[in-house]
This record gives C-alpha cells, structure tokens and sequence, in this order.
C-alpha cells in the first residue's frame, strides 16, 4: 500500500500542472490506468472520487487524501 501526499492540491493547482508539463487530461489518465472520463469528471467537479477508480485518480492527483494500492485498485 503507498500512502497519499498530505500536500492536498486544488483543481486549479492540477490543471496548471497539466499545462506546465504540457501534459493532457487524458494522456495523464491512460499513463496511470485510469479511464479519461473518470479524471475529466473528477476535475469538472461530477465526482467526488469516493470510491473505486475515482478515488484512486483523485489521490494520485493529489486533490484527495487517501490510500490506493500499488497494483491499481483502491
């Protein structure tokens, strides 16, 4: 199990970092195992990252505190 950055980001801060990297959304999503949707929903506010795939993209984001296991699932 990894543990979470206490350092917890803000929406803004995550997409100025896309932007500084010259990164997308989706590309971030596919490098992680994430579905792009998912990370798009989380980032346009629809989700909350509670559970399952969302709250894993949510904690590797750094927008929530959390735990995800290594091999991907929360």
């Amino acid at each position: 199990m990894a543990r979470s950055r206490r350092n917890i980001r803000t929406i803004q801060e995550v997409s100025a970092d896309f932007q500084q990297r010259g990164k997308s959304v989706a590309e971030w999503a596919r490098e992680h195992g994430i579905r792009p949707g998912v990370v798009y929903d989380l980032m346009l506010g629809r989700s909350a990252g509670k559970r399952g795939e969302a709250h894993r993209a949510a904690v590797l984001l750094g927008i929530k505190d959390g735990v995800v296991d290594r091999a991907g699932a929360a």
